[in-house]
């Protein structure tokens, strides 16, 4: 399994991430995974086995169980893994279980210390912007957790590029630590990242990790044009929250399903392998709810897709211009 640097510090993931969205009830989301602590454990065993020592999770899966779950798979090995998780999302029915206030930041993170069975998270991100709580108070509490050494690097989630560039502004305006990974939704079926923060993440040294790249699992092969929607698939049995033109999802399963065959692969991995290849990419979170998806999910490390096929993906998947970035190709001098 190749490794990559977790955006400008000295530390090693591998380019596969193992995410455990699935385990857990998921707060009634059991089409995500409902996995119990039996199946969760034979997936981080496959994981860990591959190479892989980069397991990202959040304190919102399934009310922390997901926390939990993976903590007692892993065991002894957590040392030896990078032990990713989040915090923003509502907790407890209190006006302050949710936010990224000081307050909520400092309580959730103990919480999932307890829950990680650690006294360290390696990165612990934002999950998503708090529109309530200013953003100075949010980056010194997350300052303060470091110099604590309750946790050892910052990233952050779902932000806009503008939230994103204050965010990194305030933290060298007051010499704070900085966010050093950005966890975005990226596939090739939503590339949006690529007009503002995919330069941002290049000019400012963060890494991006990929979630949900294979787009809800339509990206997987499994959904074919003209073909009933397969029995038991997620997109199968509710709709997903990702709007996206569905014939040019067809269009683009087509095109990935010609480099699957030369490369004796499968959709699904062309499709983590393209976003492997493209820049600013540290790694990509992929999640399993059965061990034949994981094992062709971590088929992806064998093989890489040529400059020349990310260039015929790149084109049957491409985005239409949104302002003010087709004014900005216009007026490039």
């Amino acid at each position: 399994m190749k490794m990559r640097s977790l955006g400008k510090t000295g530390i090693k993931v591998t380019e596969l991430c193992f995410g455990t969205m699935t385990f857990g009830h998921n707060r009634g989301h059991g089409h995500i995974g409902g996995l119990g602590q039996a199946e969760a454990d034979i997936l981080v065993n496959m994981a860990f086995d591959a190479g892989i020592n980069f397991f990202d999770t959040a304190d919102v899966y399934s009310d922390g169980l997901s926390e939990e779950m993976l903590a007692r798979a892993l065991g002894a090995r957590r040392k030896n893994i990078v032990l990713a998780t989040k915090v923003c999302n509502r907790m407890g029915p209190g006006p302050n279980d949710a936010g990224l206030s000081r307050h909520h930041i400092i309580e959730g993170c103990n919480a999932s210390l307890k829950r990680l069975g650690t006294d360290y998270i390696d990165l612990y991100q934002l999950h998503k912007f708090d529109f309530n709580t200013p953003l100075e108070e949010t980056i010194r509490a997350l300052d303060d957790l470091v110099r604590q050494g309750k946790v050892r690097y910052i990233g952050c989630s779902n932000l806009a590029g503008w939230q994103l560039m204050k965010a990194l502004a305030i933290s060298d305006k007051h010499g704070w630590e900085r966010f050093v990974t950005l966890q975005a939704l990226y596939s090739l079926i939503t590339r949006e990242l690529e007009n503002e923060l995919v330069p941002l993440c290049l000019d400012q040294g963060l890494g991006i990790l990929t979630w949900s790249p294979l787009s809800g699992g339509f990206l997987s092969g499994k959904y074919r044009r003209g073909q009933p929607r397969p029995t038991g698939a997620r997109l199968s049995e509710q709709s997903g929250f990702i709007p996206f033109d569905e014939q040019k999802g067809f269009d683009i399963i087509e095109a990935l399903d010609k480099i699957a065959e030369r490369h004796q692969a499968t959709v699904a991995q062309a499709s983590l392998n393209y976003l492997l290849r493209k820049p600013g990419v540290t790694s990509v979170i992929t999640g399993a709810r059965t061990p034949k998806q994981l094992t062709d999910n971590l088929k992806t490390a064998d093989w890489e897709m040529t400059p020349e096929e990310v260039a015929d993906i790149d084109k049957v998947s491409k985005p239409a211009a949104a302002y003010p970035y087709w004014m900005l190709t216009l007026t490039n001098l």
